[in-house]
């Protein structure tokens, strides 16, 4: 393919994926846009949210960020943890845990989250907001044991070893060895997590009940009940945090001159 080619190429994908959220915006302003109007009219763009509906959006909003936060480093502590085993583990171990990790990943939301919210009524969180954080801790650490089985595939523990044997403490390897070593990656893990989280909407709403409500929770609410307005900018909200992490993504390449 030539360059020219590539160059119309990318220009296609950029104009498939940037007129959705152009899209997006300007329904987010307009307060009305009616059939067959290419654009809204003068009178109509200009917002109209009620205070009800405002405040139903930010507090969904803290709660979708409360969950990111949380979920990110506790699924990449576990993830690590275990993909540190599996990547160690002798090959038939290493299969095993590679598949049920791979389970997490790809198991329906529906069909994971009925079984775990049997799981959350019978400790009695069912309907919590931390019933709702251990449900998406599930699918998050199946992702980030996937994700760290790759790095310690590759990782150099010689220089682990190496400190043990100068008399390091475990805590000490991990503190002074490995986490330095790891910090990038780490980093990326959290960020990975935390994502994880944020698009959840089938677990949200099997294991929340409807009582725990975040922001991808009232984005399929406001669809449903016809509130387009907000509705689009719900979905502009939903979307701002994988195209930051995205953009963090590419400066961190740039910096290191790392490849994808």
């Amino acid at each position: 393919m030539t360059r020219h080619r590539q160059r119309w190429w990318l220009a296609g994908v950029a104009l498939w994926t940037l007129v959705p959220i152009a899209a997006l915006v300007v329904r987010a302003l307009a307060r009305a846009w009616r059939y067959p109007q290419i654009l809204p009219g003068a009178g109509d763009a200009w917002p109209m949210f009620g205070a009800a509906a405002t405040g139903r959006l930010t507090e969904a909003l803290m709660t979708s960020l409360v969950l990111a936060m949380a979920i990110g480093p506790a699924s990449a502590v576990i993830g690590f943890t275990i993909g540190r085993a599996i990547a160690r583990a002798p090959r038939p171990a290493r299969r095993v845990g590679l598949a049920l990790a791979l389970f997490l990943v790809i198991a329906p939301p529906t069909a994971l989250g009925v079984g775990l919210q049997v799981a959350t009524l019978a400790i009695g969180v069912g309907g919590t907001l931390f019933g709702v954080f251990l449900a998406h801790l599930v699918p998050a650490a199946g992702y980030l044991t996937l994700f760290a089985v790759g790095i310690f595939t590759t990782f150099d523990f010689v220089l682990e070893e190496e400190a043990r044997t100068l008399g390091a403490r475990p805590w000490q390897v991990w503190s002074r060895i490995t986490i330095p070593i790891l910090r990038r990656r780490l980093a990326e893990a959290v960020v990975l997590g935390a994502l994880v989280s944020w698009g959840q909407v089938a677990l949200t709403l099997l294991i929340g009940g409807g009582v725990v409500r975040t922001l991808p929770v009232e984005l399929l609410s406001f669809v449903r009940s016809g509130s387009d307005q907000l509705g689009a900018l719900a979905a502009l909200a939903v979307s701002v945090p994988p195209m930051l992490a995205i953009g963090l993504l590419q400066v961190g390449i740039r910096r290191t001159g790392a490849t994808l």
